[in-house]
């Protein structure tokens, strides 16, 4: 058998697998994504799937947990396409090292996302570097995953950081981990704006 006719026939074979899953899917409802590790590229898989939503006509919000005062390049890009960003804007805890401080912001833009995780016209929402805030204890875990449960059928959430809770991953839809092989900051590269923030 020539080694074409071999190949043909494995792509046969995976095109009705794959078609068999897709007649399979048949539910239709809003997912909950989490993308957590230790690896770079949380909130950027989280911002290319807002891209990606708001490409398509969806409406999306965003609630950063932990990031500072400078530049974003995403939020540049998706805040004129209507896309609301709350962001918590005191920086990484280990600057500020005031607990007191950081807990109250935090439940500060909390109150942002339990308006986004109610909103009917929002098909997406995206909590950037939530996972943080329940294990500091910033966020109490029930609050999160009563939001979470009571969200209208046909939103989509995403929520980023190290260390997701075991049961917000229990409750995700989808759970993807990013694993570090290699990153530049170890070689001694400096963070680039536009390619790591």
């Amino acid at each position: 058998m020539a080694q074409n006719d071999r190949h043909q026939q494995r792509q046969q074979r995976l095109k009705e697998q794959v078609e068999a899953r897709i007649a399979a899917a048949s539910e239709t409802r809003g997912i909950l994504m989490v993308f957590t590790g230790n690896g770079k590229g949380k909130t950027t898989a989280a911002f290319g799937t807002a891209t990606r939503a708001v490409g398509h006509g969806k409406k999306a919000g965003v609630v950063q947990f932990i990031k500072g005062e400078w530049p974003n390049g995403e939020r540049n890009l998706l805040e004129p396409h209507g896309v609301e960003f709350q962001v918590m804007a005191t920086g990484f805890t280990w600057d500020t090292q005031d607990r007191e401080s950081d807990t109250a912001a935090c439940l500060t833009v909390w109150q942002h996302g339990l308006r986004m995780l109610a909103d009917e016209t929002l098909d997406l929402v995206v909590l950037d570097e939530l996972t943080y805030m329940v294990a500091y204890n910033y966020l109490p875990l029930e609050d999160v995953l009563n939001a979470l449960r009571h969200r209208p059928a046909h939103q989509t959430v995403i929520i980023t950081g190290r260390g997701c809770h075991r049961d917000i991953l229990e409750l995700a839809d989808t759970v993807s981990e990013m694993r570090p092989v290699k990153h530049a900051f170890d070689a001694g590269i400096q963070a680039q704006m536009g390619i790591d923030y």
